[in-house]
């Protein structure tokens, strides 16, 4: 045993030795023999495609090697093999309508969850293609992305199908004008088992530390039978919920809040049209007294939102503004409220929903968004500024907010001066309401790729029967994605009803919803028992912790010792009381 894999707690009156050291993970042996999932995506345009993911899974020729071995045409269009520089692809042209494309035809099992993913550009320009499945039950958007023409781009989706039965795979462009080319196409299925040891895999990579604890007594030697307690504190991983201005008179709504979550974001007493419902009549008392609440209980704050895109929720008086008065009213608002949250706040959502909505845009021109992005950085270059919008992950098909449309903008705001420092997020929403998780995944993985940090920050499902088992397999996609940095779900409680997901009734005796967060908080180690066992006749103590705050517990018949440490991933020890997978640690107790 070295110092490079281990941590140590002395208990310094007993010479009692509390060894902790950061073990490697070892899967089951059904992980082990799974096909492992690829979570790699490409964003740029490059010269060449990359070689087809899982070898083209079920695809006929997916690197076209073979001419038109397994290829069709679909709709009225032309199919041509061709090859450029060795690199060999099919073209779609002469197209006639948005759908006339290449075609082949697959036979899809209801149950198994598809990933898919094509090469694709366009003769000329630039267009968006979409990649769809024609299906006995009707038509199936697995994903989308903008070709150009002169480089090739990674179109990356997911899909199910209600029923088995034959499909056809082909593509579609509105922009009937252009050639659409396709290369290095894959379609790999995967069983329920397979996706779900995918989630553990990642787990265990990316939240996960196996630790071991040995007992020695003052001479070095093992102590047998010594009793180890580990209790999470708090986890690393924010899980959080939404709330209103209900919980402030409310004890047993606190209660039940507090016992749960240390991340939140305000429902509406952050907007504008709640805080300044009068022109030059700002209220800030309530978005106020909520702060105070959230610091009285250690739970961080995301500022939702500075401002909103969306015409329906504006103050009723801006719409009589001039250009330059509605100006003048913006700098107002954006200059109020960061500064007076300002380190007070983990996130500002700042402008709302821009993907779906423009009526700031539409006023004040197209380069809004840049404008504000750039003044919030001035304003608080140490707090992490959000894009948010919803169906980027939910519903495939909505052109306005589907990953490349969010990229689009992203790339957009990122270009405008002063923004190349800004700490920029991705914020997506999550109002889902039957998920796919192929496509939630893979729409994950492309936004992934731009590098920035990701939450989900509105979690909820629709009402229906199937509601709680529905959540849970969201939550449990989003908190298993490696890329994934936070969930906040969006079900503040008021005695009316929630927006879409309550997760308590109104005496807060949990709804099966509830239920479900509190299994997960449970499994992840939030709520969890104290995890106690003896050690072993060397001493030895194993267990495999969710990273986060903890105290652990020595026990013999005659002493204890008691220390709390911090278990991270790839963070070198910054004090003396963090443990990680990369750095020994010496604790003194």
């Amino acid at each position: 045993m070295t110092k490079k894999n281990m941590m140590k707690v002395r208990e310094n009156n007993n010479n009692l030795l509390l060894l902790v050291m950061l073990c490697t993970l070892f899967s089951s042996g059904f992980e082990a023999h799974a096909l492992s999932y690829d979570y790699s995506a490409t964003i740029e345009c490059l010269a060449n495609p990359h070689k087809p993911q899982y070898g083209g899974g079920i695809i006929v020729n997916p690197e076209l090697n073979h001419g038109l071995k397994g290829w069709s045409t679909f709709g009225k269009a032309k199919i041509q093999h061709r090859e450029s520089g060795g690199n060999k692809f099919l073209v779609a042209h002469s197209r006639s309508q948005p759908y006339a494309s290449i075609s082949q035809k697959l036979y899809l099992r209801k149950n198994m969850l598809y990933t898919f993913s094509a090469w694709i550009q366009v003769s000329e320009g630039v267009a968006v293609v979409s990649a769809i499945f024609k299906t006995r039950s009707g038509f199936k958007h697995a994903g989308a992305n903008v070709a150009e023409a002169k480089c090739w781009s990674m179109l990356k989706g997911g899909l199910t199908v209600d029923t088995s039965g034959p499909a056809e795979l082909y593509f579609e462009s509105k922009n009937a004008s252009v050639e659409i080319w396709v290369d290095s196409l894959s379609l790999q299925p995967f069983t329920q088992e397979e996706w779900s040891s995918h989630q553990q895999q990642s787990i265990n990579k990316v939240r996960k530390t196996n630790v071991r604890i040995q007992a020695l007594d003052k001479q070095g030697n093992p102590l047998q039978n010594a009793t180890i307690s580990i209790e999470q504190k708090s986890p690393s991983f924010p899980f959080g919920c939404a709330m209103n201005k209900n919980i402030l008179n409310n004890p047993a709504y606190q209660n039940w809040f507090t016992s749960r979550f240390k991340v939140t974001t305000f429902e509406n007493e952050m907007k504008w049209y709640i805080t300044e419902p009068s022109p030059g009549q700002e209220d800030y008392s309530v978005p106020d007294a909520m702060i105070n609440f959230a610091k009285q209980h250690n739970i961080a704050v995301r500022a939702h939102n500075i401002f909103w895109d969306d015409p329906k929720y504006q103050p009723g008086w801006l719409n009589s503004l001039s250009p330059t008065d509605l100006w003048k009213a913006v700098n107002k608002r954006i200059t109020s409220i960061m500064s007076k949250y300002k380190g007070q706040v983990i996130a500002w959502d700042v402008v709302n929903e821009n993907l779906h909505w423009n009526f700031f845009e539409s006023k004040l021109g197209t380069k809004f968004s840049g404008v504000i992005y750039s003044k919030a950085h001035a304003l608080d270059g140490a707090t992490t500024l959000f894009m948010n919008d919803y169906n980027t992950i939910e519903e495939r098909g909505d052109k306005q907010s589907e990953p490349a449309k969010y990229l689009e903008k992203l790339r957009e705001i990122q270009k405008y001066p002063g923004i190349a420092n800004a700490k920029m997020a991705i914020g997506l929403e999550g109002h889902f309401n039957t998920p796919n998780l192929p496509y939630m995944r893979s729409s994950i993985d492309t936004l992934a790729a731009a590098g920035l940090p990701i939450w989900l920050t509105e979690v909820d499902v629709q009402s229906s029967p199937s509601q709680a088992n529905y959540l849970e397999q969201v939550l449990r996609e989003a908190h298993s994605h490696p890329k994934v940095n936070g969930i906040v779900i969006w079900s503040a409680w008021s005695a009316g009803g929630c927006y879409k997901m309550c997760l308590t009734d109104n005496n807060f005796k949990n709804l099966p919803t509830g239920d479900v967060v509190d299994k997960l908080l449970k499994e992840w180690g939030s709520k969890a028992a104290a995890t106690a066992s003896m050690t072993d006749a060397n001493g030895f103590f194993n267990a495999s912790l969710f990273h986060g705050d903890y105290q652990v517990k020595m026990i013999t018949d005659d002493h204890q010792a008691t220390r709390d440490f911090t278990l991270a991933q790839n963070f070198k020890v910054a004090s003396n009381n963090v443990a990680s997978s990369q750095e020994t640690l010496i604790l003194n107790v």
